[in-house]
């Protein structure tokens, strides 16, 4: 049987396809970074400190720290003379609806959010009638936002009651 004229020398393509590949992504990468150092305006060759400045500072002196005494700080065990502190501003909310099914409640503030009203359901449960969801506008800081809410509200058929809640003062550690 006659021999073919071509014949493989075991050697396949691969090898040079995964040279060529590597020095690609060698030539890219080199060119990522000039790119980059060329657009940010980056010399990494370039000193930090001209070298023909002249160098005539003085020698720097170190900034001496605050000292304090720890019990000049701190305040005395005297009571002080404090400004009395404002009264918390109330909260004012607008309940459109409290329902026992959580749909209705839902239902409620999608009908609200079409309108362009944004408000929030609070789960609780009420003595001896079982879980309620409450449909709440709010808060508001100002009776005339209050008012405005309520009457549109009110020209959409939504009756709302005003809810006033004083904010709880929490003492700070």
């Amino acid at each position: 049987m006659a021999k073919p004229a071509f014949r493989n020398s075991g050697r396949s393509g691969g090898s040079s396809i995964f040279t060529g590949v590597l020095i690609g992504l060698i030539v890219g990468a080199v060119l990522a970074v000039g790119v980059a150092l060329w657009v940010t305006g980056n010399n990494p060759f370039k000193s930090a400190t001209p070298a023909s400045a002249p160098s005539q500072a003085a020698p720097a002196t170190p900034e001496t720290a605050p000292s304090f005494d720890f019990y000049k700080v701190l305040p005395s065990d005297a009571p002080s003379e404090l400004p009395p502190s404002a009264a918390p501003a109330p909260l004012y909310y607008l309940q459109a609806g409290a329902f026992q099914n959580a749909d209705d409640a839902d239902n409620l503030k999608a009908q609200l959010a079409m309108l362009g009203v944004e408000a929030v359901i609070q789960t609780g449960e009420v003595a001896d009638k079982g879980v309620f969801h409450r449909v709440r506008v709010g808060p508001f800081r100002a009776l005339d936002e209050v008012n405005r809410t309520r009457s549109l509200l009110t020209q959409n058929d939504i009756p709302a009651t005003l809810v006033k809640e004083l904010p709880t003062l929490q003492e700070t550690p």
